[in-house]
């Protein structure tokens, strides 16, 4: 079982989320849920490539990512961001939330399209569980 990171933001701070989304417009509408939140958005990247180099220089304190990017399955990604320690919230239209949630126990899982007030209560989640 992956432990949750415990990250401590100093007082200007805010707690930076990364999106991995392949659909331009909804990437575009989970960066702006977040910013309006007041997190720091890390993307949206496409695919996995352009996620890696983003947690290679600075890790996230949660993730939103959808399952079939521009470059292939997440899996990889996630499996990079549980390792360590970074909450991620799953967001598909092709995975059901229950297989989600058999390959990741620790991991929030949302069916697309989502309505804003639960991906933001999830988010809200994701962001206590670093604190």
């Amino acid at each position: 079982m992956a432990t949750q990171a415990q990250t401590e933001h100093p007082p200007n701070e805010h707690p930076r989320v990364l999106v991995v989304e392949d659909e331009f417009i909804i990437g575009l509408d989970l960066a702006e849920t977040v910013s309006d939140l007041g997190y720091k958005v890390d993307g949206p990247h496409s695919g996995n490539k352009g996620a890696f180099r983003a947690i290679g220089e600075h890790m996230p304190d949660f993730a939103i990512l959808d399952i079939f990017t521009d470059d292939g399955e997440v899996y990889p990604l996630a499996d990079a961001l549980t390792a360590a320690g970074v909450p991620i919230v799953f967001h598909s239209g092709h995975v059901p939330p229950a297989e989600v949630r058999e390959r990741y126990p620790n991991a929030q899982a949302a069916s697309k399209p989502c309505p804003p007030s639960e991906l933001i209560d999830m988010i809200r989640k994701a962001i206590g569980t670093t604190h």
